[in-house]
């Protein structure tokens, strides 16, 4: 991994600098992933390019942990609570659902907070000339458990083609510390871990996706992969049959 990791540290630089950019900017969520992440564009980039963003909805669990990480760091952090406007995503929601007779799902409630976190940290990224870092691994990613428009995009991912084990290795390789590298990730809503919620470990499905060895929850696995399919693909649409001679 201490090869792996001078090479992302080094897709950081020319990715940063090519964009001629200031900085970056991360949300903090508490979690090995924003943590890593971080500590990865530290030493590509230095500390003072290098800026946290903490965004509870209302209350965090996780929110002293991620003012740690950011303080074991040495970057710059602030704490914005989404909350409020949370609820007035969800009050004008409500308005809609009332008139069509139907209730508020918790796909709504559980994806709105990581869209409204995406947007605040563009907002950001935006003024300051800075790059939003996503932090998604690829565990994650081939089973969609990640929030579209939300947590799974960003302007460059250090991570996305890594494991969620093998981003455990990461941060250890960093040197950082092993409580927070090994830390069971969880969504710091529902108190469930993010493997409780899943239904199976994280070694099963790194395994499947590393070596194809299908464990007892291979079905479950191939079944969240296909559903999330839209996930990895983006905006679909349609294409015409007309030539297009447009050409950089």
């Amino acid at each position: 991994m201490v090869e792996e990791i001078k090479k992302i540290e080094k897709f950081i630089q020319d990715y940063v600098n090519a964009a001629k950019s200031q900085g970056v900017v991360i949300g903090m969520s508490g979690g090995k992933d924003s943590l890593i992440c971080a500590k990865l564009c530290v030493e590509a980039l230095g500390k003072d390019k290098v800026l946290g963003i903490i965004m509870p909805n209302g209350e965090m669990k996780d929110k002293n942990i991620a003012k740690k990480t950011c303080e074991l760091l040495g970057i710059r952090y602030y704490n914005l609570n989404i909350g409020e406007i949370y609820k007035s995503f969800i009050k004008l929601t409500q308005t809609v659902l009332e008139t069509e007779n139907k209730e508020l799902s918790t796909v709504t409630t559980f994806n709105v907070p990581p869209r409204v976190r995406m947007a605040c940290l563009y907002s950001i990224a935006g003024s300051l000339n800075y790059l939003v870092v996503n932090t998604s691994n690829l565990s994650e990613k081939e089973i969609g458990y990640t929030t579209k428009w939300g947590d799974n995009v960003g302007d460059f991912a250090p991570i996305l083609d890594f494991t969620k084990s093998e981003v455990v290795e990461i941060g250890l390789a960093l040197g950082l510390p092993k409580e927070l590298v090994v830390k069971a990730p969880d969504d710091g809503l529902s108190g469930k871990t993010d493997e409780d919620k899943i239904g199976f470990s994280y070694n099963e499905l790194d395994s499947y996706i590393r070596t194809g060895e299908k464990g007892q929850n291979f079905d479950k696995i191939s079944d969240m992969h296909k559903k999330s399919e839209h996930k990895r693909k983006g905006v679909i649409y349609y294409e015409n049959d007309r030539d297009n001679f447009f050409e950089i």
